[in-house]
């Protein structure tokens, strides 16, 4: 009887707040960032690869602390987007270390990502001071992926050069006969989440070979071979981790074999991680707004969702949930926590074990939020997005502050 009473009396529970976020004054939900694990991780990929060799993908996360926070480790940064480039700009981030990926108007920067005879139009009509320094993002084929990340969607969806055919030739041409153009370096996307490092040792092999194709038709020496990002980072207990240094280690075996072999200069080997410098750093806060209970089941509905992540809709990415905040001392059920926007798709973690105990008010963390949370986030049903908030040494800073519903209403113009 007792636990009918409880079962009623959760499954009623209002939805209260969700304008304020929650009590005591703590609103929610919020993006936590450990800086530390940030700085740690910029560390490890610079020794693994040499910072220079490092360009941390702004998609990831972007602000101007955490800008701060790659400068000083000595990486370099890929942007994908003029809000970015300019960010970065007036972050103070030295523009010969950025690679500019895209349509954006960046002059200055060190180099710039060539998919198309579109982008080498766009660069001469625009005025630079400079010969500006180029890489041919490539399509390679044949990758031999086997685990379950997410490849690259395939070469006809998306633009980039065949390394097979003549589209690639024709390109080249058209770079090296422009004297305001320099073509310097090569550059490839595998997909994302990827845990084996057999795609790319493939993908190494196809550069090599186009070094040395290019060296022999046109006299080109690259200097440079990018392998993207993609590196896989664990969001549960049930998924892995690239590892950076054996991965680092056997990536330059791989390099100076092909290079061997195809009697070729070797370039220098750099990457783009996002994902892989700031997921883990991040933990999304959510209050609990409501619970039921069925059936050996936990339903949970918490003040965020699909408009602060919508990755679990879009990828079905996975991730887990604890309670915070509180002591608990109930045994644990399979608990799915769903977000605020009465969405088919709005569940941010399906079957996690959480105590039986949850109830209105409780604060659960969702760690693994660093990377394309805060971007992604959106205005759905003129929801504020979330601030994003550091913590070192026992002290939290505001990075980016909480987005009011005064901003998200002041673009309506009547």
């Amino acid at each position: 009887m007792a636990a009918d009473h409880r079962t009623r009396s959760r499954r009623h529970q209002p939805r209260r707040r969700a304008a304020d976020g929650g009590r005591g004054g703590v609103r929610n939900p919020a993006y936590v960032l450990d800086e530390a694990d940030v700085r740690e991780r910029c560390a490890a990929y610079g020794a693994a690869f040499g910072p220079a060799q490092v360009y941390y993908a702004a998609k990831a996360l972007l602000s101007r602390g955490l800008l701060r926070w790659i400068n000083e480790a000595g990486l370099g940064l890929a942007v994908y987007s003029t809000g970015q480039w300019q960010l970065a700009m007036a972050a103070g981030f030295p523009p010969e270390r950025v690679v500019v990926h895209g349509d954006v108007d960046a002059r200055g920067a060190g180099r710039v990502v060539i998919e198309s005879a579109a982008d080498i139009a766009r660069l001469t009509c625009t005025r630079r001071p400079r010969r500006q320094k180029v890489m041919l993002r490539l399509l390679p084929a044949q990758l031999g992926f086997t685990n379950a990340g997410l490849p690259a969607c395939p070469s006809q969806d998306r633009f980039g050069v065949p390394t097979a055919g003549d589209e690639l030739a024709e390109l080249v041409d058209e770079v090296t006969a422009n004297p305001l153009l320099e073509l310097v370096g090569l550059d490839v996307y595998l997909g994302s989440q990827l845990a084996q490092f057999g795609g790319y040792e493939h993908a190494i092999t196809q550069l090599i070979a186009t070094c040395a194709s290019l060296r022999r038709s046109h006299g080109v020496h690259i200097e440079e071979i990018n392998l993207g990002g993609g590196f896989a980072v664990a969001h549960t207990g049930r998924e892995t981790t690239l590892p950076v240094d054996p991965f680092a280690a056997r990536m330059r075996r791989v390099l100076a074999l092909a290079c061997d072999r195809a009697a070729v200069p070797r370039p220098r080997l750099s990457v783009t991680p996002g994902r892989a410098i700031v997921a883990r750093a991040g933990v999304a806060l959510y209050r609990v707004l409501a619970v039921r209970h069925e059936q050996g089941h936990q339903l949970v509905a918490v003040d965020g969702g699909l408009s602060d992540n919508p990755r679990p809709a879009l990828y079905g990415a996975r991730y887990t949930a604890v309670l915070v905040g509180r002591a608990s001392t109930a045994g644990t059920v399979p608990t799915t926590v769903v977000g605020r926007h009465d969405e088919t798709g709005d569940v941010l973690v399906r079957d996690e074990p959480l105590p039986d105990d949850l109830r209105p008010g409780d604060l659960l963390a969702v760690p693994g939020c660093g990377a394309y949370h805060f971007p992604l986030a959106s205005n759905y049903d003129l929801v504020g997005r979330p601030p994003l908030i550091a913590v070192r040494d026992g002290r939290a800073r505001v990075l980016v502050r909480r987005e009011t519903l005064d901003d998200v209403l002041r673009r309506d113009e009547d």
